[in-house]
């Protein structure tokens, strides 16, 4: 069965201090996209689609692109911010990308399959490639891997993180948290998300009404963002789905900010030390 991984690289890297995406993390240059498309092959999906934006299409394809084409048949998709339904059209002084609901609806003419969505920079771990892939391949509908929370903190700020709500290994709810770090209040082991789904085709339509809504109320508000896990979770109570959790022990590792760069570094070199990649 054919299995598809969308990966979100469009976001602008603002409180990195550059283009994240791209920064080398490995000893021969290797960005942390190189071992997720690495995990991703080795557990079994087969085609990559890599939503970026125009402008960084160039620099993309030379700090990376080249070499995951060579693991993965890949296709790129563009988030750009003019990219709106029929009747809409970006305010003055919009800057920032409408988000991860959207990144994905900017991939909509590339997927044919089920597929899972993972960002850019975010290294998942390589067990959660293979719950997610054996899942989409069993079954249909949606899926998520969960987190526990303490295991995706940074030492270095505050992260975003989707709050989710588990009942019987079923989403309940998700809701996003914009400012989330070890004191926040919340139990370390509450399960959140990472924006790791794994979604049937039929969340395109869905995605695009609700990106409409998202328009109708908030267009004008030039920080919004319309949000994977608040339209997933939307499409639970709207259309009675269900979306399996499949909780994993991974450690999270990040560049959210430049400071998270040294720790990262060390645990791909301890990875490659232990053979997981060759």
């Amino acid at each position: 069965m054919k299995t598809e991984l969308l990966i979100m690289a469009a976001g602008m890297g603002s409180r990195f201090g550059g283009l994240k995406q791209i920064e080398p993390i490995g000893p021969n240059g290797e960005i942390i996209l190189d071992f997720s498309v690495y995990d991703a092959v080795k557990a079994g999906f087969n085609k990559a689609v890599i939503v970026i934006k125009k402008e960084i299409e160039k620099e993309f394809r030379e700090a990376c692109g080249k070499r995951i084409e060579k693991m993965i048949d890949v296709e790129y998709a563009f988030q750009e911010l003019d990219k709106l339904p029929a009747g809409y059209k970006v305010p003055d002084g919009r800057v920032k990308p409408w988000g991860t609901g959207h990144a994905v609806l900017c991939a909509r003419d590339k997927i044919s399959s089920p597929f899972a969505v993972i960002n850019a920079d975010d290294f998942y771990g390589q067990t959660s490639y293979q719950l997610i892939h054996d899942w989409l391949v069993a079954n249909e509908g949606m899926c998520m891997v969960g987190y526990e929370l303490g295991n995706t903190l940074t030492e270095n700020g505050t992260v975003s993180r989707g709050v989710c709500e588990v009942e019987n290994g079923k989403l309940v709810s998700v809701t996003e948290h914009t400012a989330l770090d070890k004191n926040s209040g919340i139990p370390l082991d509450t399960i959140v998300s990472m924006n790791m789904w794994g979604l049937d085709t039929g969340v395109f339509p869905y995605l695009e009404r609700e990106f409409k809504a998202f328009l109708d109320g908030r267009i004008n508000e030039p920080k919004s963002e319309f949000f994977l896990p608040s339209a997933v979770s939307k499409r639970i109570a709207d259309e009675g789905r269900t979306v399996s959790v499949l909780e994993t022990k991974e450690r999270w590792y990040g560049v959210t900010y430049r400071e998270d760069m040294p720790s990262v570094r060390a645990a791909m070199d301890k990875f490659i030390n232990e053979g997981m990649y060759r």
